[in-house]
């Protein structure tokens, strides 16, 4: 099941996705289906150019990331392989939506993407053993872990690298039902392609990488967990569209805009 999050100029609505790419229709349903039960209204709509796909989830708490998790891109970076997850957070100002731009900051000359399989918790999650974790995900969705290379290299702590306005674009929706251990992650700037991995490659998996994180912190039902990116980041800049996907999920697509 696909669930997304849109608009036609009114409040945001939630929808059920049917349909082959480029030919989906948004079946609407009431309600949030994070936190509520909801029922299809009867209203169907084409996604055509009035209707606008938004971040399938805001996080209502937090979007907890994790670095260095394909030994490729652990490689191309020159950094040593992790012997437990490297975490860091991203505030949920951070998110937006498919097609919506990145903005690239004026204090930041290198600006990277960074394609990843993004985890949307569905249940209140604390101390969960690996083999239960993946019970307590509502389903998957694409992230683009965007990082001012600059800033992160010349500062100890990651926030502003990794934290600035538009830094996590979120979508184009929620897949639910989908098994995580052996997906394709690629990217594409301006129709060439970037990245190709699989999370089979992924230092820790999803289930170990929930349970690991619920030791920390209690997840809630919205958060979302970045799973990490494999190699083949590179630089962006005005006027550049960068594409992240996932297979099972889709296509994330984003402008990359500077104002200064």
């Amino acid at each position: 099941m696909r669930i997304a999050r849109f608009t036609q100029g009114s409040d945001p609505r939630f929808a059920l996705v049917d349909g082959a790419p480029g030919a989906e229709t948004l079946h609407v349903v009431t309600g949030d289906p994070l936190y509520m039960p909801v029922q299809q209204t009867g209203e169907v709509v084409p996604l055509t150019d009035d209707v606008r796909l938004l971040a399938p989830v805001i996080p209502r708490s937090k979007i907890v990331a994790v670095g260095r998790n394909y030994a490729d891109h652990v490689k191309e970076m020159g950094n040593e392989l992790p012997t437990s997850p490297m975490l860091f957070f991203k505030p949920n100002t951070s998110v937006v939506g498919p097609d919506d731009p990145i903005v690239l900051p004026s204090w930041t000359r290198e600006v990277s993407y960074e394609s990843e399989l993004a985890v949307v918790i569905g249940k209140v999650t604390k101390d969960v053993s690996p083999e239960d974790a993946l019970s307590k995900v509502f389903g998957y969705t694409v992230a683009n872990d965007v990082t001012a290379r600059d800033v992160q290299r010349a500062e100890d702590q990651w926030a502003r690298a990794k934290g600035f306005d538009s830094s996590c674009p979120l979508g184009p929706w929620i897949t639910t039902g989908l098994d995580p251990e052996d997906l394709a992650v690629s990217s594409r700037v301006n129709g060439e392609p970037r990245q190709d991995g699989r999370t089979s490659d992924m230092i820790f998996d999803v289930a170990f990488l929930v349970s690991y994180i619920s030791q920390a912190f209690t997840l809630l039902p919205g958060d979302v967990i970045l799973t990490g990116t494999p190699a083949g980041v590179g630089i962006v800049d005005h006027g550049d569209v960068v594409e992240c996907e996932v297979e099972g999920v889709g296509v994330l697509r984003n402008p990359v805009l500077r104002r200064d």
